[in-house]
């Protein structure tokens, strides 16, 4: 699903925006820190401040809600013929420390500490974990 230049592109980006909808389909997007295994993407529910926490937060409920998510990767160039995107389309759930996902959780949180040495002080082992299986991929611009 994911050519070299955009797998690479998409690796290589340290934020994206992710856009869920509730249930009545009301949009809501946030930047998020995240974890790219070449096939999956994955972001923590980290111990930066947040008003909420846990399944309290928009995003986890709206996933539980409506599992259908957009990311875009993004770079903004004052030349704008650097400008550049990836717009992934798919399916979220949240995967947790129990169960059979174990092994894909602790793996997910791996990717992420290594991209993100923050996380170090700021990621909770065993923290949920947003999983996203892309099914749809657009790319455009200067990869």
């Amino acid at each position: 699903m994911f050519s070299q230049e955009v797998a690479d592109f998409v690796a290589n980006r340290r934020v994206a925006r992710l856009a869920t909808a509730d249930a009545g389909g009301a949009p809501y997007i946030v930047p998020i820190c995240f974890a790219f295994d070449g096939a999956r993407i994955y972001s923590a529910i980290d111990l930066k401040p947040k008003r909420v926490g846990g399944r309290a937060l928009k995003r986890i409920r709206n996933i539980m809600e409506n599992p259908k998510v957009a990311i875009v990767i993004d770079d903004y160039s004052e030349d704008w013929s650097e400008l550049a995107y990836v717009m992934i389309r798919g399916s979220a759930d949240i995967i947790i420390e129990e169960g059979e996902e174990n092994e894909e959780r602790e793996r997910a949180e791996k990717l992420l500490r290594e991209k993100y040495p923050q996380y170090e002080a700021m990621l909770q082992s065993g923290c949920a974990i947003i999983r996203i299986t892309p099914e749809r991929v657009v790319s455009w611009g200067a990869l």
